[in-house]
């Protein structure tokens, strides 16, 4: 589809899941709707990750220049209260992100993993004033290196739809992270090494959640073909976490508070389930976004 459809498409159906969500209720207690409403505000948020907008400007910037004629009230907002609406929205976002999941069918597994967020680099750690408190020091395995910020921990189905995340501090633990995420939730979880903790996964297992993960040291494992057959089935989330970092630049963090650093996440995570969705409904490989926009 053109530019032009997606639009038109994201639009309407954030403007019937928002409606499904608010139940006839008004999302403000009082005082006079925006100039510039909630719908169009999460369909610039949406579209503009997707073009890999990473920035609140540059979206304001582009569809103010380019689509003053689908969005006219953007012209009469300033900057600012554009920004300030997108970050105030994120509780929005959660609950209209959920509201997609409810529509699908419920998977019969689904992959868990976590992604390394810094938030400043490691020689400024020390002195950054960002997260003081919230944020910590861990570690990537995949870079090798120590970092200072937080985790994205995730839960994603054999598709490749994200049913779940939690921001976390980079020196917690990924049982901890996974408790969390799967408190209303039951089946199986497929994990990595990092997930093996048979007490964990012996309560976890009383709540109707079970850990599937291989032996914590690779070297001592009793059963290496079993944990080997295991790997190929995990591979759906490292093309996800490619996504998130490349396409929707998850690791790039400007915000200052954690709250705001939350709302981003989870436009980046509302616009990935879009397009994951739209691109199925055309008959499209869910997560070949390059060809969902015609050049």
């Amino acid at each position: 589809m053109s530019l032009d459809e997606l639009i038109i498409t994201v639009f309407c159906r954030v403007d019937e899941t928002v409606k499904q969500v608010l139940n006839g209720q008004r999302l403000r207690k009082s005082g006079p709707d925006p100039t510039l409403s909630d719908t169009e505000v999460l369909t610039l948020e949406v579209v503009g990750a997707f073009l890999k907008l990473s920035e609140d400007q540059l979206i304001y910037d582009y569809f103010r220049r380019h689509y003053p004629h689908f969005f006219p009230a953007l012209r009469k907002v300033h900057r600012t209260t554009f920004v300030r609406q997108a970050a105030n929205l994120w509780k929005l976002k959660e609950c209209v992100w959920q509201a997609l999941l409810e529509q699908e069918a419920e998977p019969t597994y689904v992959i868990v993993d976590s992604l390394p967020i810094p938030v400043c680099r490691f020689a400024r750690a020390p002195y950054c004033e960002r997260f003081r408190g919230e944020a910590a020091f861990g570690k990537d395995w995949v870079a090798r290196q120590t970092f200072y910020g937080f985790r994205l921990h995730a839960l994603v189905d054999p598709n490749g739809l994200i049913q779940s995340v939690c921001l976390a501090p980079a020196d917690e633990a990924e049982g901890d992270a996974l408790e969390e995420m799967t408190q209303e939730k039951t089946g199986r979880v497929l994990g990595d090494r990092n997930y093996w903790a048979p007490e964990r996964q012996a309560h976890l297992l009383k709540r109707g959640v079970q850990v599937i993960a291989p032996y914590k040291h690779k070297t001592k494992d009793p059963n290496p073909h079993w944990s080997f057959a295991l790997s190929p089935l995990r591979y759906r989330i490292e093309t996800v976490f490619g996504q998130l970092t490349d396409r929707y630049q998850v690791k790039r963090v400007w915000a200052k508070k954690r709250w705001q650093l939350i709302s981003r996440l989870l436009r980046c995570v509302l616009s990935h389930t879009f397009m994951f969705l739209i691109n199925r409904s055309i008959g499209c490989s869910p997560l070949q976004f390059a060809q969902l926009i015609n050049s």
